[in-house]
């Protein structure tokens, strides 16, 4: 094995369509396709723990990470709602509706920011909230040619590095860019995609 390549530790197998897995301590959280139990496995060895957490209301998760500074869970419910949800005595509570009486949006993924949650909707637009008042501090739409919008994270220059599908040269094509916020778009890396 060269230096470069990582072995394979181990395997977990969850039934069904995981949708996002995230890692709090020595817990490995898991959500799935239309399923409202965020299944736990342990992080060395990714057995199974306990029952999973089960949050009442949850319909259709895509997407969960988890803040080290309040212990909580972040789950994206498709079409309705950010929950949260504490890792210490699985309570939850709806933490943030995606449907108000002037905006509706699809939480698709999540990630955290130098101040708050970022949140990905499929629709070209990010939403980043504070945490923990939820009170929204930015929207950025993307450019008309991306098709959809895949994944974000904050950079340490606080710009934004996108995952999508669209570019102006195709609406098929697969691109990582980097957002400038000087309405100018950077597309570092481009593919074909299918």
């Amino acid at each position: 094995m060269d230096g470069g390549s990582l072995g394979c530790l181990g395997y977990l197998f969850v039934v069904g369509v995981v949708r996002g897995v995230t890692q709090l301590d020595y817990v490995a959280y898991v959500v799935s396709n239309k399923s409202s139990i965020i299944n736990m496995y342990t992080a060395d060895t990714l057995g199974p723990l306990w029952e999973g957490i089960r949050v009442r209301g949850m319909r259709d998760p895509r997407d969960i990470l988890a803040c080290r500074q309040d212990r909580q869970l972040y789950v994206a419910d498709f079409d309705y709602c950010i929950w949260q949800v504490s890792a210490d005595d699985h309570s939850s509570v709806k933490w943030l509706p995606t449907e108000s009486t002037t905006d509706t949006f699809d939480a698709d993924t999540l990630s955290l920011t130098s101040r708050g949650l970022l949140v990905t909707s499929s629709v070209r637009t990010l939403y980043e909230y504070s945490m923990p008042d939820r009170e929204l501090l930015r929207v950025v739409s993307l450019p008309g040619h991306v098709e959809r919008l895949l994944h974000a994270v904050e950079t340490s220059r606080s710009t934004f590095v996108v995952s999508h599908r669209g570019t102006s040269l195709h609406h098929w094509q697969s691109a990582v860019s980097e957002l400038l916020f000087s309405g100018v778009t950077k597309v570092d890396v481009t593919r074909g995609g299918n």
